[in-house]
């Protein structure tokens, strides 16, 4: 049950744009070869996706449907809690730009988790979950939610809200480790897992041991390591322009191999999505760990990564498949 994939499926703009590398270019203003879908054609490749875009905006039940319509039975989903749930300050700058003459206090409450907002979030999920595709979902803290009464309260509190489905829990800041015990206490009184991560480090970056806290699942995500650009950079996606080599990725693809053996599930994500590094990664992870690597690949993506070069297939015409097949699934 080990399932490897990348976070998110869909880059279309910016300097590291997947279109033209693992998808089609776009031709003008269109959105590349008539019946192409993207994400029919990443299944084909993996067998889980960390969802991104529910960070900035709750899936609807509609979106949901056909994200299951167009991938196979064994495919999982793994969806990240709308910014709401684990960055209010970074939702209210959001809401600021679309209401600039909100008062503090009208976007505080904006903010404020209401039951509304729980039963909009969950019903996105639940066509996901009715068919069997929900893999986990993913509390993501900024590098500045630290251990306190308050923060760990609140942690509790998103715990029992979601109990019904499986929660890996991201923490960044060391006072979470600090107290480790009490962390390790909190998440396996709902049997949730503690993420594992892989990023630029800084002063106050949380401590790891990537052992699993739980028998139920284990969740790995792997950021890249561009500590040059993680905090200043032009575009958020160039924090993301890394390509882990074959023995920077040996580490991870041990740790997942002896995690696998102690847990029912695991899942390893990775994050550095800029020019589809995260597909090639998440590739060599796969041979490194002698599982399949399915679907064909296009010539322009091998020569871009020639790591992959006879690992994966590139024999069959670049995307005449998911033309023909593309349809159907709409």
């Amino acid at each position: 049950m080990l399932r490897i994939g990348t976070s998110g499926w869909n880059y279309p703009s910016g300097k590291g744009t997947w279109n033209g590398l693992f998808y089609p270019a776009r031709r003008g203003r269109g959105a590349g070869p008539k019946g192409f879908d993207e994400l029919s054609w990443y299944a084909e490749h993996f067998d889980t996706v960390e969802v991104n875009s529910s960070f900035y905006g709750p899936p609807t039940p509609e979106t949901t449907r056909r994200w299951v319509a167009k991938t196979p039975p064994r495919f999982e989903f793994s969806l990240k809690l709308h910014q709401q749930f684990t960055h209010p300050e970074m939702f209210k700058r959001t809401a600021l730009a679309h209401l600039p003459d909100a008062s503090a206090s009208a976007l505080a409450e904006l903010a404020r988790v209401n039951d509304a907002d729980i039963g909009k979030f969950k019903s996105g999920l639940d066509p996901i979950a009715t068919a069997g595709k929900l893999g986990a979902l993913l509390a993501q803290f900024p590098a500045s939610f630290r251990d306190s009464p308050h923060n760990r309260a609140y942690l509790e509190w998103l715990l029992t809200t979601f109990r019904e489905y499986p929660v890996a829990v991201e923490l960044r800041h060391k006072t979470w480790s600090d107290q480790i015990g009490a962390t390790l206490e909190l998440l396996g009184a709902y049997q949730a897992a503690w993420v594992q991560i892989d990023e630029p480090k800084f002063q106050l970056s949380i401590r790891q041991n990537f052992l699993p806290n739980v028998k139920v699942f284990y969740y790995m995500r792997l950021h890249g390591r561009n500590a040059a650009q993680w905090w200043r950079h032009d575009k958020s996606e160039d924090r993301y322009d890394y390509l882990y080599s074959n023995d920077e990725l040996k580490e991870f693809s041990e740790t997942a191999d002896a995690a696998r053996r102690l847990v029912k599930k695991l899942y390893l994500y990775t994050n550095n999505h800029f020019s589809a590094k995260s597909v090639a990664n998440a590739a060599m992870i796969k041979q490194q760990l002698g599982e399949p690597i399915e679907g064909t690949y296009p010539p322009e993506f091998v020569a871009r990564y020639p790591d992959l070069a006879g690992v994966v297939d590139v024999s069959a015409p670049t995307f005449v498949r998911r033309q023909s097949a593309g349809t159907a699934h709409e």
